[in-house]
């Protein structure tokens, strides 16, 4: 009998924890990092049984007192598998500290609410551009690659090679694209000139801001991108890299098969002249360097004067990042043009282009609008109302779903809702108004765990984050993805439209008919980081952050 009694303690303690686990009937959704002192904070509980009137408490997780308790209110209806949904305010809670929120016996994962909460967070995500880059640009996680780039050129017949070493990878995948690639160091540059303070930490003492030298990298493969005056390279390989196996980058059997594709279009002689005509202005004022300068804005406007006899949109790439439209961008590269330079010329333009463009009422790495507006409204106060279109948009679908998601799910959910988040910053810039502020950190909160599936999407940010990323790099050196950032759910109707071989389905029960998440690493479509979501990212989690 003696001999039984240990093993059927393991029994009887493995089923009393298997039983607690099988007979959850309600799950606890928040930010799982933290909030600001003064944010507006709330959880949401979806449910299998009825809990209104239920008691919760805000619990110190160093000494189990509670901090703040309340009823849980009434039943905010239906929400996918779970009949019941409520949510939480504890916005009164503003005191330093660790906690996590207790209703019913379950407890939240634990958040920290801090002044300087978001700081770790933005260096997370600054150190994924390193992950991403390509050729001898100090890469982190592997060797140097792709030095070679590119072996042939595709679409100019007068030209046989040209030299497109360095860069980021766009993605999983190794592949480099001009759009993508033009958003991203624009974002980084824009990053730094709109809060040089937040956005001018050098983490490494060299003298020079992270954002900047992580920016240079795009910067300089761009003018490469620019191989003869006034043609671009918009892409560097193609889908033949999707069908090679996972590998290394300095393992690519492909790397000296690698070709590149001329074309152009209005949407990229946009971004592309904004970029250059932003970075000669910062390395003029900060670097005082005036040849680099010179040859960024030289670049910008070689490009930007084409824009008469360009196509509206370049249809040279092969595939992937199909750009739809093109005025926003045109207006922004005119218009960060005519800060560098003050020709009115391009002010006239750029405010033409922005009328033309209106309200994009999106976000996306091709939809952008509000970056020129922004620029605009500095000068001219009507182009705030473009952006208070897009938001007063965003605030009705925010009230339709008990997350608070601004804007519907599409493939780079949290891209785009960071991009809601981005906008209601760049309007309270300008306006000083706090309207939309509890709608910008719903958004943020979403990224962070404060969604159906209970998952903060930035790899090893949080308790339960997304751990499988569709990443090769971060495959192959154990699943480390520092900063990642993962697309986030994405809608029925494009997963639908894709075969996909999973084998994690540890979320399936909070899937939802109309919108899906896995965290799989074959899933490209959900779980796939990019640099486009990185950038826009690290504005907005810069923005919350106190250096």
């Amino acid at each position: 009998m003696k001999k039984l009694l240990f093993p059927l303690l393991i029994v009887i303690i493995f089923m009393s924890g298997c039983s607690n686990a099988a007979t959850t009937k309600f799950y606890l959704r928040l930010n799982q990092l933290g909030y600001l002192p003064g944010d507006y904070k709330s959880c949401v509980v979806i449910s299998e049984i009825d809990i209104s009137g239920k008691s919760f408490k805000v619990v110190d997780a160093g000494n189990k007192k509670s901090i703040h308790s309340g009823r849980v209110g009434y039943n905010l209806g239906e929400y996918g598998n779970f009949k019941f949904s409520y949510k939480i305010d504890f916005t009164p809670v503003r005191s330093t500290g660790v906690y996590y929120i207790e209703l019913d016996g379950e407890k939240s994962n634990p958040f920290k609410i801090q002044n300087n909460v978001y700081n770790g967070v933005v260096d997370s995500l600054m150190l994924f551009f390193r992950m991403q880059r390509c050729g001898p640009t100090n890469p982190y996680l592997h060797d140097v690659c792709h030095l070679y780039d590119v072996y042939k050129i595709v679409g100019d017949p007068l030209v046989e090679k040209a030299d497109l070493t360095g860069g980021w990878h766009d993605a999983g995948d190794y592949i480099k694209f001009l759009g993508t690639t033009a958003y991203t160091t624009y974002m980084l540059l824009f990053a730094y000139d709109f809060d040089k303070t937040k956005f001018g930490f050098d983490n490494n003492k060299n003298g020079a801001p992270d954002i900047l030298e992580e920016a240079r990298v795009g910067i300089d493969w761009l003018l490469r991108c620019n191989y003869s005056k006034y043609k671009l390279i918009t892409q560097v390989q193609d889908l033949s890299d999707h069908g090679v196996g996972w590998r290394l980058p300095e393992n690519d059997s492909l790397r000296y098969l690698r070709a590149g594709y001329v074309g152009i279009g209005k949407n990229q002689i946009g971004i592309y002249s904004a970029v250059m005509a932003l970075a000669a202005r910062i390395w003029r004022e900060r670097f005082y360097d005036d040849e680099f300068a010179n040859k960024c804005l030289t670049a910008a406007e070689n490009i930007y004067s084409l824009r008469n006899s360009a196509p509206d949109v370049d249809k040279s790439q092969t595939g992937m990042y199909q750009d739809t439209r093109f005025l926003g961008k045109m207006s922004l590269g005119a218009v960060e043009l005519y800060i560098t330079t003050k020709s009115g010329q391009y002010l006239d333009e750029a405010k033409q282009y922005a009328n033309q463009a209106g309200s994009d009422y999106w976000w996306s790495w091709g939809d952008i609008n509000s970056l020129a507006d922004y620029r605009l409204a500095k000068i001219d106060s009507r182009y705030e109302g473009y952006i208070l279109n897009n938001l007063i948009s965003f605030n009705i679908h925010r009230w339709k779903s008990i997350y608070e998601d601004g804007m519907p799910p599409t493939w780079g959910t949290t891209n785009s809702l960071l991009g809601v988040a981005l906008q209601s910053i760049l309007y309270k810039d300008l306006t000083g108004s706090v309207l939309f502020d509890s709608l910008a950190v719903a958004q943020r909160d979403y990224v962070l765990g404060k969604n159906n599936w209970g998952v903060s999407f930035i790899y090893n940010i949080g308790k339960t984050f997304s751990r499988n990323l569709h990443n090769q790099v971060g495959y192959l050196k154990g699943g480390y993805t520092p900063g990642a950032l993962s697309a986030g759910p994405a809608p029925v109707s494009i997963l639908n439209s894709y075969k996909i071989e999973r084998k994690n389905f540890i979320y399936n029960k909070f899937n939802l008919d109309t919108a899906k998440y896995y965290d799989d690493r074959m899933d490209f479509l959900t779980n796939e980081p990019t640099i486009a979501t990185n950038a826009t990212a690290v504005f907005v989690y810069g923005y919350y952050s106190r250096r």
